[in-house]
């Protein structure tokens, strides 16, 4: 994964890996999260952190949680949520969205349902998720799969 440290303009390599139960009290502590991600321990949940990051813990710059929804063949995300540091518009780091929904979608490719990822966003974030990332709409639910869905996985991995 690469991320875009905006302040150097150079990418980053970076990792995502799944939360440990001790990363959920430092995810409240840092406060640089909305959400109340323990709600989310009975899903699937991942951290993106930079590689180059030398400290003993380091910094979590966005947070996914994933639902295998294996009866309809694809991986719902639940809630995604990037770091406040790297929100518009003084962000420090560019592409942490980018790079977890690639990765939803990989997950999605090695489950050999054809890519085929679902989100249900915030109604002022379905541009958004339509034009960038290459979502359809489907009522509430947006989706993507396929051609779209490899064209995200090669640009964000």
């Amino acid at each position: 994964m690469k991320l875009l440290d905006l302040e150097k303009q150079e990418e980053v390599e970076a990792e995502i890996v799944e939360v440990k139960d001790s990363d959920f009290k430092l995810i409240k502590k840092t406060k640089q999260f909305e959400f109340d991600w323990i709600k989310e321990k009975k899903n699937h949940v991942f951290k993106i952190i930079a590689l180059n990051d030398e400290r003993a813990k380091p910094e979590i710059h966005g947070l996914l949680s994933v639902i295998d929804v294996r009866e309809e063949y694809r991986i719902h995300i639940n809630l995604i949520e990037i770091s406040n540091d790297n929100k518009s518009p003084n962000k420090k780091i560019d592409n942490v969205a980018g790079c977890l929904i690639a990765f939803a979608i990989q997950i999605a490719f090695e489950n050999n349902y054809n890519g085929f990822t679902s989100l249900v966003p915030k109604s002022e974030l379905i541009n958004l998720y339509v034009n960038k990332y290459g979502f359809s709409q489907f009522g509430r639910q947006l989706g993507i799969q396929g051609r779209e869905a490899i064209r995200i996985i090669q640009k964000y991995q």
